[in-house]
């Protein structure tokens, strides 16, 4: 197959939190918009781009079948939906209702999410 491969819409490196003083960082002054599913807490940053950080703990999600299907929802979401998102950085959190919501809930639940932070998040 010959040709030019199309863009990626990837989840790099640079699109996420790695330090615990990233997390603490939004933790710290964020502002948080939630709903039956989720928990974002999100700061604005200066690099351009929207990081994620994610926080799906077994108490509230269940085991680590249903912890990894729920960040693996919210990695795919935030992977599509990265490029329209300001520059902010975002901690996600699993809340009691991720733990029974089918995937199409949850991809629903974080695409709303996404949609009040673009509004929200408006720099002038």
């Amino acid at each position: 197959m010959t040709g030019a491969t199309p863009p990626r819409n990837g989840f790099t490196p640079a699109q996420r939190l790695h330090s615990g003083a990233d997390f603490e960082r939004v933790y710290a002054k964020r502002w948080r918009i939630l709903d039956a599913n989720f928990s974002i807490n999100a700061i604005p940053n200066s690099l351009g781009h929207a990081r994620l950080g994610l926080s799906v703990y077994g108490k509230t999600v269940g085991d680590s079948v249903h912890r990894n299907r729920v960040k693996r929802q919210v990695r795919e979401s935030f992977r599509l939906a990265a490029a329209s998102l300001p520059a902010v950085d975002l901690v996600v959190g699993a809340r009691n209702g991720a733990r029974t919501a089918h995937n199409a809930a949850l991809r629903a639940s974080l695409e709303s999410l996404w949609e009040k932070i673009r509004k929200q998040c408006v720099v002038s």
